[in-house]
Formats: structure tokens, C-alpha cells, sequence
């Protein structure tokens, strides 16, 4: 009986160490995100999903706030010693990420290090392009990629007579003009982003320069140039007019945050913002009226356009400072990440784009395209032609800041405090004094 009992203990020993060693055996890997809301709960669900795959990495997702707060608390982290392997980083944070020497491990050389499949070219060339160096390596890996796109009001267009969304701004203020004599609208269009989409999206999408040196791909040496963007300075100066005029509404600086109820409500026609509002302008036009889609407007005048527009959204970045067995972990989640049914979800889900060929060739094989007009707008838009230095994007430092002296100058005009062309001197000045700053602290 004795001899049993201690045959047993050994057995249950055994099986506890064995257990015990299973679960050292498991790497943690933690990844730090500004998703909130259902699409912080979608992403759960990925990593839920990719937990259950396999026994040998573990990622421990977390919300650590708005960008801004994630990318500083990042950031302070790291200078602790307790930083994140990966940390979402928004767009305009490429510049201060790929300046902070040291700090990452840039995804290319990751996935090489590490013996992962990685292909680059399978990327929609928009999307890549953004987060490459000179050399065309990619530091990141594009995770929530989005682009602006044009909402309408399909039952006040029908009401007016109008078929299909404007292709011009000319087109635009015209049936603004028609919807409001009718007494249909209230206000033609508002937008979200008065930087994203009415200024970095806009010389974009007519083939103009943001700044020099390929809007700051070919160094820190770059420098704003807005305020030498005449079709840019043209569509400031319209749109201070078609405020007074009751064209355009304006919704606030940043994300604008009052422009999303004035087209739920009705009370303007048209409403421009990112492609991964579509889920939310679907859920609160839900049984008021039919939306549409639409390609950004474009003067017809400005020859080149329209050309291609420019992602938003956020990427992630790995952080140096972990073990290899971290890495290996890190690695075989981004080759997860990048699985075509992974990012089709995702895509299909959120309204952000496929950000691989692959992903949105799936799309269309299960008819999601098809089943929802609108859907490939976006896409459509940054793969309308081959990116140019002019709208391959922006990399500056500092450029956080920047558009909140877009913000400012953009409202001195409306106020009328101001011309077009003098509020966009004005964030060239201002704006490249923050960047000479970076510019010098990162030497």
C-alpha cells in the first residue's frame, strides 16, 4: 500500500513538474493599443484567437488610451525599462518612432532575424509605402490603415434630383446650393479632420507637395510648404467661404467631433471622414436614411488630379530591449496578423482597409464587396494611381503639434482674422520651428 501511495506521489509529481514546465515554456508577449469600444473588442478577440493557436506564445493585450497617450506612455516606458514589445503608433508618429534610435527593431529585420514569412510586395503599395525608410524597408507592420471618403445623403439627393455623389468641388458647391434652395438640407457638407482630409489628404489627392524632400521621406531636414500649395491655399479660402455662405459647417478642431451629428441628423447633405467611420455612420443613419459613398471631390482644374489619397491609422511597432525568445514570439503573432482571413476580418469589420492584397482579393471571392456598395471606396481611392512623392504621405517630427497649428490657423481664417494664404504661411513658420526643433534634438 505504501509502495502504491508512493508510486502515485512520484506520478503526481512527474505530471506537476511536466506541467510546470509546459507553462514556463509559454512566452508572454504583451502588446499595448489605442483601440477602444467594439473595435478594442474585436481586437481581443484576435488575440483571443490567436492565444487558442497554438501553446507556445500568449499575447496580453492592453488599452492604454487615446495615440497620443499610448505612444507617450510607450515612450516613458521605455525609458524605465518596462517597455511593451509592441506598441500601436498613429501616422504621423512614423517621424518620432523612426528617430528614436535604439528603441525599435524594425519589422523587416524582425521577421528575417526570426526565420518568419514575410512578403512585403503583398502589401497594398499605399499602405506599405508609408512605413518604409529610404531604402524601401518596412519598420512597422500596418495594422489599422484607413483613408477619407465622401458620405452622402442618398434620400435628400433623390429629393433634389441629383444623381450620385459630386465628383468636382465644383460639382459639390452646386448641389449644396440646389439641396439648400430646396430647403432639403440645411447645410451642404461637413468634414471630419480639417488637416487629414482637408489639407494632407487634399495636396495628395492633387498631386502637390506638403513639404520638401518627398514631404519629409528624405530626411530631417524637411520643411512644411503648404502656404506654396495654390490649389491648397484656393480650397482654404473656398472654404471660409462656403461657411459664411452656409455651404460648409464646421465641426471642430482635431477629430472634429461636432461634424459626424450634423450628417446623422440630416441637417447636412454630405459629410467627409475616414473610411473606418462607415460602421458608425451606418449605426446612426440606421432607419433615418440611406447613405452613399463617394471618392473625394477634386478641383477640375488642377492638373494631375485626381492622383491618390493617403492612409491614417496606426501601425505597430516592435521595441528593443526584449530577450530572442520575446522576438520569436512577436514574429510568429505579426505572421498571424497578416494571414489573409485575419486581415479580411478585420477589415471587414471595422471599415479600415485590407491591408494586403491577399486580404482583399478574400474579400471579394465571399462576395463582402458586392454585398456592400461602398465598402471599396477607400481602396479604390489610394490605389487610384501609383504613388508619387507628392502622396506617398508625410514623415516629420513633432507632427502631432503640427496639426493642432493647422487647427488654429484653419479657425483664424473662418474668423476671419486672417486670409487663406496667411493662415497657411502661418503653419509653415510655426510648424517648421517644431520641426528644426526634432530636427536638432535628433542629430
Amino acid at each position: 500500500m505504501f509502495r502504491k501511495m508512493m508510486l502515485a506521489g512520484l506520478v503526481a509529481g512527474a505530471s506537476a513538474m511536466a506541467m510546470g514546465s509546459a507553462a514556463e515554456a509559454t512566452t508572454t508577449i504583451t502588446w499595448w493599443h489605442a483601440m477602444g469600444g467594439e473595435l478594442g473588442q474585436k481586437l481581443d478577440q484576435i488575440v483571443a484567437n490567436y492565444n487558442k493557436s497554438q501553446d507556445k506564445y500568449k499575447v496580453v493585450a492592453t488599452y492604454k488610451g487615446s495615440y497620443s497617450e499610448t505612444m507617450t506612455s510607450a515612450i516613458a516606458a521605455f525609458r524605465a525599462h518596462k517597455q511593451p514589445d509592441i506598441v500601436q503608433v498613429f501616422e504621423v508618429g512614423t517621424g518620432t518612432m523612426m528617430a528614436a534610435k535604439g528603441a525599435i527593431y524594425p519589422v523587416y529585420k524582425l521577421m528575417k532575424d526570426m526565420g518568419e514569412p514575410f512578403d512585403p510586395k503583398g502589401f497594398l503599395p499605399a499602405v506599405v509605402g508609408y512605413y518604409t525608410d529610404t531604402h524601401g524597408n518596412m519598420l512597422s507592420f500596418p495594422f489599422n490603415s484607413s483613408t477619407p471618403i465622401l458620405y452622402y445623403n442618398k434620400d435628400e439627393f433623390k429629393k433634389a434630383g441629383i444623381d450620385g455623389p459630386p465628383k468636382t468641388w465644383g460639382e459639390l458647391e452646386a448641389d449644396s446650393k440646389k439641396l439648400m434652395d430646396a430647403g432639403i438640407s440645411k447645410c451642404g457638407f461637413t468634414s471630419g479632420w480639417i488637416s487629414w482630409v482637408q489639407t494632407e489628404n487634399f495636396s495628395a489627392w492633387h498631386n502637390q507637395p506638403i513639404g520638401t524632400m518627398e514631404n519629409g521621406f528624405g530626411g530631417l531636414g524637411a520643411r512644411l510648404v503648404f502656404g506654396k500649395d495654390k490649389p491648397l491655399v484656393n480650397h482654404w479660402a473656398n472654404m471660409a467661404k462656403w461657411q459664411k455662405d452656409g455651404v460648409f459647417k464646421y465641426g471642430g478642431p482635431g477629430g472634429g467631433n461636432d461634424a459626424p451629428p450634423m450628417f446623422y441628423s440630416g441637417d447636412c447633405a454630405m459629410y467627409m471622414n475616414s473610411s473606418a467611420s462607415r460602421a458608425g455612420v451606418l449605426a446612426n443613419t440606421k432607419g433615418k436614411f440611406d447613405v452613399g459613398y463617394g471618392m473625394l471631390p477634386y478641383y477640375a482644374d488642377v492638373k494631375g488630379a485626381p492622383q491618390n489619397t493617403i492612409i491614417g491609422g496606426a501601425t505597430l511597432w516592435v521595441l528593443q530591449g526584449h530577450d530572442k525568445a520575446h522576438y520569436k514570439a512577436v514574429a510568429n503573432f505579426l505572421h498571424y496578423m497578416s494571414s489573409p482571413a485575419v486581415q479580411a476580418d478585420w477589415s471587414q469589420f471595422s471599415g479600415y482597409l485590407p491591408i494586403t492584397k491577399a486580404a482583399y482579393d478574400l474579400g471579394q471571392k465571399q462576395g463582402y464587396y458586392a454585398n456592400n456598395p461602398g465598402s471599396d471606396v477607400g481602396i479604390k481611392e489610394i490605389t487610384l494611381h501609383a504613388p508619387t512623392a507628392n502622396s506617398k504621405g508625410l514623415r516629420f517630427g513633432n507632427y502631432v503639434q503640427v496639426r493642432d497649428i493647422i487647427d488654429e490657423e484653419f479657425q483664424k481664417m473662418l474668423g476671419g482674422k486672417e486670409t487663406a494664404q496667411q493662415a497657411l504661411d502661418n503653419v509653415d513658420s510655426r510648424g517648421n520651428k517644431l520641426i528644426a526643433q526634432f530636427q536638432a534634438a535628433n542629430k
